[in-house]
């Protein structure tokens, strides 16, 4: 049943990110409290010193994070709209090979959600994700600022 639900989601982000999807970014395993997403480095998403696009790590970055925020929105029941208002990265090795880009921090995301229902005004985070390649080397570090608010009912 996962393997489907992250076929699914794979598939969908065709249509909904198909710049992502066409360099090869895929989530590699979802649940409620995380989310892996994996790119390899391939002809299609190289810069010219043969490594991983930053640009293209950024998608993945950013997708581990932003996937589960959406994720939890959804399963919310409140009408949310979520922002991402910053980010920022550090770029430490060669990135080439299969690079993995993970959030764990899902139980942020929880309160996160509770204090802008119960409050009624915007929250921020800022979510990290680690670019680790196979040998287990951190090759790039990236930090989103994302804004939520709920959603006047008119």
């Amino acid at each position: 049943m996962k393997k489907i639900k992250l076929r699914i989601k794979n598939t969908l982000s065709f249509f909904i990110l198909p710049a992502a999807w066409i360099c090869g970014v895929r989530v590699d395993s979802s649940d409620e409290d995380s989310c892996v997403v994996r790119v390899k480095h391939r002809w299609i998403n190289q810069n010219p010193f043969k490594s991983l696009f930053w640009a293209v790590q950024g998608m993945a970055a950013e997708m581990a994070g932003g996937l589960l925020l959406m994720d939890k929105i959804n399963r919310s029941g409140h009408s949310i709209a979520m922002l991402l208002v910053g980010s920022s990265s550090i770029f430490t090795k060669k990135a080439t090979g299969k690079i993995l880009f993970t959030y764990d921090m899902g139980k942020a995301l929880d309160q996160l959600i509770l204090d802008a229902v119960t409050t009624k005004l915007p929250q921020t985070i800022t979510i990290k994700t680690n670019g680790v390649n196979q040998q287990g080397d951190v090759v790039s570090e990236f930090s989103f600022q994302w804004s939520i608010k709920l959603r006047s009912r008119s």
